[in-house]
Parts: structure tokens; sequence; C-alpha cells
């Protein structure tokens, strides 16, 4: 485990929302219903178990590069589908935080925008890690190209 996310334990569990927009609904309406959610969460769970999280929006690219099934060019929900990703010292701490009087009117809010309803699947973290330096990245290709050679 890396410090990628500062604060998140081995043991800690991440949190996937998947949100599709209903038709009538924009990703300003989303931004806005979730920042007031997410401020929520974080000024009232920040002690009680939230580590951090993040939300991101379908761009609509697909890696050709990345992909296994076919060759598309664009995904149809770009622009239509957010990810509401978050981090938790534990999935008891992450229930209570659901059950708090504050965070229910609001999580409501961001359900009418749903046109999938809601699955909140719980993962835990397996791996993270940042991305090296110039000098870290260089030195870590010497050592590899030194030491693959002798397999």
């Amino acid at each position: 485990m890396s410090g990628l996310i500062p604060g998140f334990n081995v043991d800690g569990v991440v949190t996937i929302n998947r949100v599709i927009l209903k038709p009538e609904y924009s990703v300003d309406d989303l931004q806005e219903r979730v920042a007031y959610l997410c401020e929520n969460v974080k000024t009232y769970h920040s002690d009680t178990g939230f580590v951090g999280g993040f939300v991101a929006l379908n761009s609509g690219q697909v890696s050709n590069e990345g992909s296994t099934v076919g060759q598309a060019v664009e995904s149809p929900l770009a622009g239509k589908e957010a990810l509401i990703v978050t981090f938790w010292q534990s999935f008891a701490d992450h229930e209570k935080s659901h059950q708090s009087e504050t965070f229910q009117p609001l999580f409501k809010q961001v359900l009418e925008l749903c046109e999938n309803g809601n699955e909140e699947i719980a993962y835990s973290m397996l791996w993270s890690g940042k991305a090296y330096s110039a000098k870290e990245a260089a030195e870590a290709r010497a050592v590899k190209e030194k030491y693959s050679k002798v397999a």
C-alpha cells in the first residue's frame, strides 16, 4: 500500500456509487447536489471514519488500447454517467454516515437525479500508488534493465 490517499489504512473500504443522470437533469444539477452531500460528509464524518473521496464524470473517451470489447470510439454515457468514490476507515463507519439525519435528505436529493436507482458497492483496497518522480522513474528503469536480463 502506498501513501496515495493520506490517512487511508490497509483495512479501509472504498465505496463506489454509479450515477446515470435522468434526461431532464444536467451535470450542473449533479455537481450542486453532490457538493452539498460531500460537504456534509466532510463536516460530520471526517472524525468518524471518512477519509476522502472524489467524483468523476464519464468523458466519453474509450481507450482502444486498454479495452478488449470491440473498438468503440466513444461512450454513449458521456456527460451522463458519474462515479462517486469515497474512502472510509471501515464499512461500519460508512453505514453510520448514511444513517445520519443530516445526510439522508441530501442523499435523497442526489437520488432524484438517478436514472439507474442506486447501488453502492464497497471494495477492499488491494493496491494504490502514485507516479515516480522523473529521477525515481529513471532509476527504476535502470534497475529493471540490469536485473531483467539476469532471469
